[in-house]
């Protein structure tokens, strides 16, 4: 009989919301079934691919597919097994061996890379590292328990830093049998193309307005119930953390000042914004609250509220205002510049575009 594995003690990983379960410890999976579909289908045929790229924007459940499928490799390792042949979906119940080894974050045969965290600065490294990445050669060293499969998970593959990327890439050429790469990222376009030419894509949709809700209740049930659910949900865009940030931190208020900045140019409502711009997580929040304006804009979609729609400009001026926004965005938090400042220069450029013709200034 096999031991039970001890968990390591660890940090919560550092993107982990608190009260919000870990995709390792989430079962369940709610949207995404053409993903899923296609994951069992491949494993099934017995030619599973050892390399798999998990695309789609942040919080709409790759982690938790990534883990899904873990998940049922590990406790079907044989693909032409009956129960596998029988299986509708990649559901493991939750009292299985492997599902509870792989919740506690314990199990032998998974390796899951995120960033680590730095002791000197006391803080989480600011992208996944090539000593990281490096574990997997002697991971994939070991013998698999019981004969299994080895899976390794990289959480998100945007943070690799160039040698991390290299690194995975001579594990990519020749991975061992029964050996599964589970690449989780935003933009499939910030991998290496020798990556993507190794590994199969699969893109996740959006969740619907009614499946954000749902996963995100199932996920964070002490979240409070809020009037405002309905439209935080839809500026969610289908991400659930998003939609869990946005309920926990008053997104939907930010967003409306965000709008009477902008479109009515209310200084009172620019320096509010500025104002609350003190942290990374505040800035944060508000720029992805300001590029989903900016990315409805660009293509002429109606904003989620009954209010009157921002006046028309032309889609260039659009997207220079995205262009600015994204590339000072970065430089505030390379070089550790104003963030105040920026968010108000931000919106008052902003608010100049929709009034005056001509180039936005400088942000």
């Amino acid at each position: 009989m096999a031991r039970t594995p001890k968990p390591e003690t660890e940090r919560p990983p550092h993107d982990a919301l608190e009260g919000v379960a870990l995709p390792r410890e989430t079962t369940t999976l709610i949207g995404h079934r053409d993903a899923e579909d296609a994951l069992l289908q491949a494993y099934r045929s017995g030619r599973m691919h050892h390399g798999w790229i998990l695309s789609g924007e942040r919080g709409t459940g790759k982690a938790t597919l990534a883990f899904r499928l873990a998940r049922f490799v590990f406790a079907h390792p044989d693909p032409s097994a009956r129960e596998v042949a029988d299986a509708t979906d990649l559901s493991v119940p939750a009292d299985h061996r492997d599902a509870h080894w792989l919740a506690i974050g314990a199990h032998p045969n998974l390796l899951h890379l995120q960033r680590d965290w730095d002791d000197r600065n006391n803080r989480y490294r600011a992208a996944l590292s090539v000593d990281s990445v490096r574990r997997i050669t002697p991971f994939l060293g070991t013998t698999a328990g019981e004969g299994g499969w080895r899976v390794v998970i990289v959480d998100p593959a945007d943070d690799m830093t160039l040698s991390a990327a290299n690194a995975i890439l001579k594990n990519l050429e020749e991975p061992p049998r029964q050996t599964l790469f589970l690449l989780v990222t935003k933009s499939r376009g910030a991998l290496l193309p020798t990556i993507l030419s190794r590994c199969r894509t699969l893109h996740l949709k959006p969740l619907s307005a009614d499946e954000t809700q749902k996963v995100a209740h199932a996920a964070a049930p002490d979240m409070a119930e809020t009037d405002d659910a309905e439209l935080a949900a839809a500026l969610a865009g289908g991400s659930v953390r998003r939609f869990i940030e946005l309920q926990r931190q008053d997104g939907v208020a930010l967003y409306r000042l965000m709008r009477q900045a902008v479109e009515d140019g209310s200084k009172e409502a620019q320096l509010a914004l500025s104002a609350r711009a003190s942290t990374a997580a505040m800035t944060e929040q508000l720029m992805d609250l300001f590029k989903g304006y900016l990315s409805r804009r660009v293509r002429a979609e109606a904003e989620p509220t009954g209010q009157q729609q921002p006046p028309s400009v032309a889609l260039v001026r659009w997207a220079e205002l995205w262009e600015k926004a994204t590339l000072s965005g970065r430089e505030v938090e390379t070089y550790n510049l104003d963030r105040r400042q920026f968010v108000l220069d931000l919106l008052e450029t902003s608010a100049a575009a929709l009034r005056q013709p001509g180039i936005p200034e400088r942000v």
